[in-house]
């Protein structure tokens, strides 16, 4: 009981970090919203379990469009839903519990925000093979190393190198300085895909540009996803020379915000997942580019209503551009209307796979 009380209690409040790990915007300081949904529907719909990543809802990006999603489901579906947390260097074990914990209290169905829950849904599941697990960014059908698809675990994924690649358009249309720089959270695969679509849409525009690169953590999501004052230090080193960066860091990119704003006039910061630019503080807005989309709330909303139609999927979702799970945003209309109709161009070029966007640096 004791357990359950502490691993359920965050309604309201998240904590923790990650883009894959998560991304986000807003002021630096972060921190989540106390108000949710999830306090007060009381609906006959679906009973939505979340388990957050670390980063926790008030991310502003990563974990807020899957709770967007959720959101979406309680008033469409008439759902209701409880949210879980996720903390700083916690184990395997944790995570197993905190599904086991929604499971055992009757929601049905779980979305685990983050690819560190694959193991986890996956050994879960086995456990509760009445319920359903959705995994964001998921590994869980190659846990063996094979592809096994497991019948009540989807995973839902995401071409993040097309919507990077699109930003990284953006940015070498916007350059003046001929450089430009990225900001990874973690060293990781997911978070390499950012890294090579954002340098592939550089290079088709101008392979001469520079493109800075540099990641916070090797590994440990805290450094990299948490911890917007590092961000904000190799932001400053890359606008020494940059006059555009691109951050896939987590609340890590609030620092990025700070910075770009505080080098000024003629610099340009580009956010990730969400819309950053709707998140962010009024002084920062005229700084954010563009921010490269990851509709996780679209792919949470659709599995959900699959789910109360009885059709729940299982194995891999892949979210591209042909079904706009990824792209750009142009809420900066000053900044960005100039070069939509190119960028527009390239997206449809990757939809008829005219262009084939690198998944890895």
């Amino acid at each position: 009981m004791a357990a359950s009380a502490l691993v359920l209690a965050g309604c309201g409040d998240g904590g923790g970090g990650g883009t894959g790990g998560s991304e986000s915007g807003g002021s630096s300081e972060g921190g989540s919203s106390s108000e949710s949904v999830c306090e007060s529907a009381d609906g006959d719909g679906p009973k939505i379990g979340v388990a957050y990543d670390v980063g926790g809802r008030g991310d502003l990006s990563f974990n807020d469009s899957a709770f967007s999603g959720v959101e979406q489901a309680v008033e469409e579906l008439d759902a209701t839903c409880q949210e879980a947390e996720a903390q700083a260097n916690e184990s395997e074990a944790d995570r197993e519990e905190r599904l086991r914990l929604l499971a055992e209290a009757g929601f049905n169905p779980i979305i685990a925000v983050g690819f560190v829950y694959s193991p986890s849904a996956a050994k879960v599941a086995e456990e509760y093979p009445d319920t359903d697990f959705a995994v964001v960014d998921g590994y869980s059908t190659f846990i063996t190393g094979d592809m096994v698809e497991i019948p009540n675990v989807a995973d839902l994924n995401f071409a993040e190198e097309q919507g990077s690649f699109l930003v990284g358009v953006a940015a070498a249309l916007t350059t003046k300085t001929d450089n430009v720089g990225f900001i990874g959270g973690t060293n990781t695969p997911l978070i390499q895909k950012f890294e090579a679509g954002f340098k592939a849409g550089v290079a088709e525009i101008d392979p001469k540009i520079t493109v800075q690169s540099e990641y916070l953590s090797q590994g440990d999501p805290v450094k990299g996803f948490e911890n917007p004052t590092d961000g904000k230090t190799v932001a400053e080193g890359m606008y020494e020379k940059a006059d555009v960066v691109y951050h896939a860091a987590g609340k890590s990119g609030l620092g990025l915000f700070d910075a770009v704003t505080e080098a000024g006039e003629g610099k340009y910061a580009i956010g990730v997942d969400s819309d950053q630019y709707l998140t962010a503080d009024e002084e920062q807005k005229p700084y954010i580019l563009t921010s490269m989309l990851k509709r996780i709330d679209v792919a949470v909303l659709e599995y959900v209503t699959a789910f109360a139609e009885g059709d729940a999927p299982a194995g891999v979702a892949l979210y591209d551009l042909k079904v706009d799970g990824v792209g750009y945003s142009t809420s900066n209309e000053e900044a960005i209307s100039g070069i939509q109709d190119q960028i527009d161009e390239y997206a449809e070029q990757i939809k008829s796979g005219e262009i084939k966007v690198p998944s890895a640096p």
